[in-house]
């Protein structure tokens, strides 16, 4: 597979807007637009470095992300990259209909870092099911689809927005595989997102492990290869299950962890039927946590936004922490709340442009 046969740049990525119905060309920022076919094609920053077999370069007067984002050629795929705190995803406008425009075994090639555009999964905006206003799905960068991701819906978010035209605080509802998520884009850009009600049932999660609290797995022990963690399995619609350090041990220093050799055997162990996320926290304060992940389908990742928030609910369940946290990922931050009044989670951050580009499949 060929790789991106467009891509285009703009700084400050912030400045740019487009509109589904109506071309808007770029605002003000710089712009380096390439059509790049079989090319070897290398970008550095700030000085962008190009070699191109064939290539033209276009103006920012001559060119409409509407325009591009329309565009229908045949065996092409345009798509916008996002990431939210480092985690990133190729979005693709698929509004028109409720099949995704690409395969799983298409999305696997995407996602390749080496060979591919480079994404930790792909996601699709879709039209709304069951009166939400869209439906969002993803596929991993191992194929697999996932039912929900937090930092994914973010970068959702904001793809709407650019997609729809809203300008300022904007809110809508997406039909998720793990039901509905309420998206809010803030004043500053930033999205909150009602992330719903934590799953603690331990049948639901799933897991295998018997619960040990009420009906919830909580500070329970797991065994990873003949070591003892303590964990606490949690559902944000997917699941997770969250450790702060191995049996007696004391506080968990994570960026000690190697985190390539024990975060598989979490996520592949037998006591999770549908396989498992794993977060691994440090707790610095009752409001300050820092967590590395390891993520089903997509191994070690920047970030993981329902990996946060679940994070939160563990901590709150093992009286680690309050109910409002900073945690810090590899990535960067997020706020997280589990409200008291009505057991909701809400997760606070960013999501940025990083390209805009083309792919032949």
């Amino acid at each position: 597979m060929a790789i991106a046969a467009t891509i285009s740049l703009s700084l400050p990525l912030q400045t740019r807007r487009f509109s589904s119905a109506g071309a808007a060309p770029f605002r003000s920022a710089p712009t380096l637009h390439f059509d790049c076919l079989r090319s070897n094609l290398s970008l550095k920053n700030p000085s962008f470095r190009v070699s191109a077999s064939s290539m033209s370069i276009g103006t920012p007067e001559k060119i409409s992300t509407t325009s591009f984002l329309d565009r229908r050629e045949s065996g092409f795929v345009h798509f916008v990259k996002y990431h939210g705190l480092g985690n990133d995803f190729i979005l693709v406008d698929n509004r028109d209909s409720t099949e995704p425009r690409i395969t799983p075994e298409q999305a696997v090639k995407l996602c390749d870092r080496n060979f591919g555009v480079g994404a930790d999964g792909v996601i699709f905006a879709m039209p709304g099911t069951n009166f939400t206003d869209y439906t969002m799905r993803i596929f991993n960068s191992d194929g697999s689809e996932p039912e929900m991701c937090g930092n994914g819906v973010r970068c959702f978010a904001r793809f709407i927005a650019e997609l729809e035209n809203l300008h300022g605080k904007q809110s809508f509802t997406v039909y998720t595989g793990a039901g509905l998520i309420v998206p809010e884009i803030q004043d500053d850009g930033k999205v909150k997102v009602d992330m719903g009600e934590p799953i603690l049932k331990a049948s639901d999660v799933p897991t295998k492990l018997p619960a040990n609290k009420d009906q919830s797995v909580v500070k329970s022990d797991l065994n990873v290869d003949g070591v003892i963690w303590n964990v606490t399995c949690v559902s944000m619609g997917n699941p997770h299950c969250v450790t702060f350090g191995t049996k007696g041990s004391q506080n968990l220093t994570v960026d000690e962890l190697n985190l390539a050799a024990v975060g598989p055997k979490f996520e592949h162990h037998e006591m999770f039927p549908a396989r498992t996320n794993t977060e691994f926290v440090e707790v610095f304060s009752r409001s300050h946590l820092k967590m590395r992940v390891w993520e089903r389908g997509a191994g070690a990742t920047l970030a993981c936004g329902t990996g946060a928030c679940a994070v939160v609910v563990a901590a709150v369940l093992e009286g680690r922490a309050g109910r409002s946290c900073t945690v810090d990922l590899p990535g960067g931050p997020l706020e997280i709340e589990w409200r008291e009044e009505d057991n909701h989670v809400y997760m606070t951050g960013p999501a940025e442009v990083v390209f805009y580009g083309s792919v032949p499949l």
